[in-house]
């Protein structure tokens, strides 16, 4: 009765903590709903000019970026260790969860812990600390991918007003530009030389990355092959729509590091100090792992910590 108890609250509790960092609310799709009946029954040029844009990729070969709903749990292991850029295969990854699965249970039950929590704790932190350090990885490419990308597609435009053909510019930025976004561009290069089109290259590329920034440069070329008009200009009006995204996100990090920085010393010290407790003095703690009535005490805070956490990560989380 107790393992249930213990093992309930911890289920909860990371319950309530992937509910809370999951994917944006379904609000914004109904505000993009709400959009597109807007623009059908208006009057304006601009609305017009939008409104035969979206038609123009309707009626084209549909891109579709994936983001693994579809997908199994090892497809969607590896097309995350390719996102970080480096060259793990997915039975390294799961030798490294092993091992600290068992390094922390041993580490725990030599020490004295329960075997309950010595082998809860090991199984957390062997899928959470791969996990979080792949998305450390991750966000860090992309950050560096996003940074440089206005760059590359300025040099684009050089290279077309120039007189290259679009083929030939994206080879000019997988040379000239260090770091991802030369990286990613050399791939698409190497798929079109392969007998790809350019096309279905850019759609893998945007795929793999999942960033809005490359999604806008796809779908900015798709509009561009239907409707025409002066592809230069085009990418230069999006390279500027880039770099004033970038700089609001730069704005909206600093006016929210405050409260950010409160969540995570607010969500983190109960357990930074039960931690400390425990490790200077086991028997004071040990009631939580026997006795009943602190057992349930333990698994209503781990609950209430957990809604607490989960608000205040909506708080601080905002969406552009």
């Amino acid at each position: 009765m107790n393992n249930l108890v213990l093992i309930l609250g911890v289920v909860v509790t990371l319950g309530l903590l992937a509910f809370a960092f999951a994917g944006p609310a379904t609000g914004k799709a109904a505000n993009r709903r709400l959009s597109a009946v807007k623009i059908r029954h208006s009057d304006s040029v601009d609305a017009k000019l939008e409104q035969q844009m979206r038609k123009a990729v309707a009626a084209r070969k549909p891109i579709s970026f994936t983001e693994g709903a579809k997908m199994s749990v090892p497809d969607r292991l590896r097309l995350r260790l390719q996102q970080t850029g480096k060259k793990w295969a997915l039975n390294q990854y799961l030798y490294v969860s092993g091992g600290i699965f068992a390094i922390t249970f041993a580490a725990l039950l030599i020490r004295g812990a329960p075997t309950t929590l010595a082998l809860g704790v090991a199984m957390f932190l062997s899928l959470a600390i791969p996990h979080f350090a792949v998305s450390y990885l991750i966000k860090k490419r992309i950050n560096d991918f996003t940074v440089k990308f206005p760059e590359a597609i300025e040099l684009l435009v050089r290279g077309l007003k120039s007189g290259l053909p679009v083929s030939e510019t994206l080879g000019v930025v997988a040379r000239e530009i260090p770091g991802p976004v030369g990286e990613e561009f050399k791939i698409v290069t190497e798929k079109i030389k392969i007998g790809k089109t350019m096309e279905d290259a850019l759609q893998d590329t945007a795929e793999r990355l999942g960033t809005p920034e490359f999604q806008f440069f796809v779908i900015t070329l798709a509009i561009q092959r239907e409707t025409g008009g002066n592809l230069a200009e085009t990418l230069s009006n999006l390279a500027d729509v880039l770099r004033k995204r970038a700089q609001m996100k730069l704005k909206i990090r600093a006016m929210s590091s405050e409260s950010k920085a409160s969540a995570y010393i607010v969500g983190s010290l109960p357990f930074v100090v039960f931690a400390l407790v425990w490790s200077v003095n086991p028997t004071y703690l040990d009631g939580f792992f026997t006795e009943t009535r602190l057992m349930i005490a333990g698994g209503v805070g781990l609950i209430w910590m957990g809604i607490g956490v989960a608000i205040m990560a909506k708080m601080v989380s905002f969406e552009i």
